[in-house]
């Protein structure tokens, strides 16, 4: 488990873009027959992956956590990003097309992943944070999430949004977790941008051609940075840090968050005009 340790908005200020990169920016997340694991200590985050390949990938406790089990004091959101797969907690199991997403209550002790073929397999994107209230496991298909539209063509801006753990769907102790997929000729997302010191949010970019990037803006609003993102590439953003983006190409992000509270619409909004 790799372990990642927050800057304050103090030594930001002096960070180089190599710095920024090795403490905002998760690499080489996702590789082929195995678990990856992140552990930042902004929030207790815990950011990883799965991709079955050759058979079953079991979910083990990390010494980080000095947990009898991984899910002993924790929850977890899985979002598909790949070929169809399935995960199986405690003898049951939830098959998962892309897309779709899969929220792991706490105390959940037998938990695996799979991929229907392995020549195509599931992507799972792992997002966790501590729990003290225990909420059963439940999934939410992608067809049966309802869409939010937002943005226009006119401000490279359309997208939908898709919100799949909170508080008027799959019910969580504090994970919050979505995703949003740009319309073709769209670039932005989150724009105009925001922040929310209640919580630390974390965004992780998908479907991003491999000939093309992701320009994530961060920083306080008045001392912007940027950090250029591939392919399943995941940033974490502190709450004094604004967290948006624009690419090269149309693209997909799942946006997930833990801290004070679960109100999705908890944010402190930043004109456009007011960004450095």
């Amino acid at each position: 488990m790799r372990l990642y340790q927050m800057a304050d908005a103090v030594r930001y200020e002096l960070m180089n873009t190599e710095d920024l990169r090795d403490t905002f920016l998760l690499e080489e997340l996702f590789q082929p027959g195995e678990i990856e694991f992140a552990y930042v200590d902004l929030d207790r985050t815990v950011i990883g992956s799965a991709v079955p390949t050759k058979g079953a990938l079991k979910l083990e406790t990390e010494p980080e956590l000095r947990a009898d089990y991984f899910l002993e004091r924790r929850e977890l959101g899985v979002l598909n990003v790949g070929g169809p797969g399935s995960v199986t907690i405690d003898g049951k199991t939830f098959d998962l097309d892309k897309l779709d997403c899969l929220y792991v209550g706490r105390g959940s002790k037998d938990v695996s992943f799979t991929s229907n073929d392995a020549a195509n397999p599931a992507n799972f994107y792992l997002l966790s944070y501590p729990a003290h209230a225990e909420y059963p496991t439940a999934m939410v298909k992608f067809a049966d999430l309802k869409g939010l539209e937002l943005g226009s063509v006119e401000t490279c801006n359309k997208r939908t949004i898709y919100k799949a753990i909170y508080k008027e769907g799959i019910k969580s102790c504090q994970l919050v977790m979505g995703f949003t997929l740009l319309a073709s000729g769209s670039n932005w997302n989150t724009m105009p941008a925001h922040t929310h010191m209640r919580r630390s949010e974390v965004y992780f970019y998908f479907d991003v051609d491999p000939a093309h990037r992701v320009f994530h803006l961060m920083g306080p609003p008045e001392a912007t940075s940027h950090l250029v993102v591939a392919d399943k590439e995941v940033v974490v953003s502190p709450g004094w840090s604004i967290h948006a983006g624009v690419g090269t190409k149309n693209y997909g992000f799942c946006w997930g968050m833990g801290g004070e509270n679960q109100a999705y619409d908890d944010m402190d909004g930043i004109a456009i005009a007011e960004l450095r």
